[in-house]
């Protein structure tokens, strides 16, 4: 098993919930009550074994990314969550005083918090109901939401936005917390949100039908790959609960994507791990209902190349790529790492294709493991880039979330055995 020093110890046992071991889920359709059996693995290559014990200042930790994924996770938490609302600020403790606008970002932050609710709650009750908290905090609050136009049209209302995108990031999100917590009001939020807000803004030409990136832009161009793949997804997860027209939706818009793909890996140009991850689970998601195997092909194919092509990656370190430093930008890993898990856990997968980036993942997770500074936990914070360590005096929410995915996904793996 791998061996972590004893700092890290001393820093994942002040995070709730460091020692218990992870009970992830395979995949995001799973029931959340069934309790995954796996522990350990292949840990990115160290050798495995629960033997073990003081070598050289060193402790053995039967989990070690659960354990830091409780790390990571309580650093974002301690650090940029207004624990009042369930939402999150842009700097710790907002001390930029910029989160006003923080609203599609809010999405990946809280996405963290679910994962590591679903590994919590059986082995730290107490945690995961605080978790649970703050979920229904998010969703009290709109999740940050600062276009209050629509507020008096239902639950549903305060979620609308001029921007397509952010309310197809927040619809996910509100599914993968009705799946986790099975509180059916948010499934029946994302539904109607989609239904009154997402799908109205479709617009069809010579290009095919697609949906603008503002509810205010009718311009065909604005029909990017940023609002078309996560519309996809939401449309197929939307088909899984509720059935209908919502798979018709969902081929429409892989379609639109197809369509406009610069080739055949890359979902846009410039190619963005977000939309790359994305498009990918959305593809894997129609194999599954469909089982055809053109959507299995193209999900490996969008997700490798976000892992090995040096458009998205460091090639020489085999880590992804520094982004940039907007909140935009610095939270784009944070969507991809998901959504390359469930495709390494999908029976499905093609083999080589599940090895590799399984390989990948755990080659990013040891590399901003070894770039963490522990000695400043509470405040252990992830930079922009795994291949450094943090750098700078303020640290950013985006780089945080992708971090703590990061590990949250790497804890995942540890617990189904891979």
């Amino acid at each position: 098993m791998k061996k972590i020093f004893l700092i890290l110890a001393a820093a994942a046992s002040m995070a709730a919930g460091c020692d218990n071991a992870a009970q992830g889920l395979e995949d995001d359709d799973k029931n959340p009550e069934i309790e995954n059996g796996g522990n350990g693995g292949n840990n990115g290559g160290d050798e495995g074994g629960d033997e073990g014990g003081d070598e050289g200042g060193e402790v053995t930790i039967a989990n070690p990314w659960a354990a830091l994924a409780d790390s990571c996770t309580t650093v974002l938490i301690d650090n940029f969550m207004d624990k009042n609302t369930g939402t999150f600020w842009s700097t710790p403790n907002d001390v930029k005083g910029e989160s006003k606008y923080i609203y599609w970002q809010q999405a990946h932050a809280m996405d963290v918090v679910i994962y590591s609710y679903r590994r919590l709650r059986k082995t730290n009750p107490d945690l995961a109901k605080k978790y649970l908290g703050y979920m229904r905090k998010w969703v009290a609050n709109d999740a940050n939401n600062y276009n209050n136009d629509r507020d008096s049209e239902g639950d549903y209302g305060g979620f609308y936005n001029d921007f397509t995108d952010d309310m197809c990031w927040i619809c996910l999100t509100l599914i993968n917390m009705s799946k986790s917590t099975g509180e059916m009001s948010y499934l029946q939020t994302a539904k109607d949100v989609y239904d009154n807000y997402i799908w109205p803004r479709a617009v069809t030409d010579a290009k095919g039908t697609g949906l603008p990136w503002k509810g205010s832009d009718r311009n065909p161009n604005s029909r990017n790959a940023c609002t078309n793949a996560p519309g996809c997804l939401v449309a197929v997860l939307l088909y899984n609960e509720f059935k209908g027209d919502y798979l018709d939706k969902a081929i429409t818009l892989y379609d639109y994507c197809i369509a406009n793909m610069p080739d055949e890996e890359r979902v846009e140009e410039p190619p963005l791990t977000y939309t790359q991850g994305t498009f990918g689970e959305a593809c894997r998601q129609l194999y599954k209902i469909t089982k055809e195997q053109k959507y299995m092909t193209k999900a490996g194919q969008v997700l490798l190349y976000a892992f090995q092509s040096g458009r998205c990656t460091n090639t020489e370190m085999r880590v992804l790529r520094h982004e940039g430093e907007s909140m935009d930008q610095s939270i784009f890993k944070a969507v991809l790492i998901p959504y390359a898990v469930n495709y390494i856990l999908d029976e499905n997968a093609a083999p080589y294709t599940s090895r590799v980036l399984k390989e990948l993942v755990y080659n990013n997770a040891q590399t901003l493991s070894k770039n963490l500074n522990r000695k400043l936990y509470p405040r252990m914070y992830a930079g922009y880039f795994w291949g450094e360590p943090f750098k700078g005096t303020v640290a950013s929410m985006g780089a945080q979330t992708s971090g703590a995915s990061l590990m949250e996904g790497a804890a995942r793996l540890e617990a189904a055995g891979k």
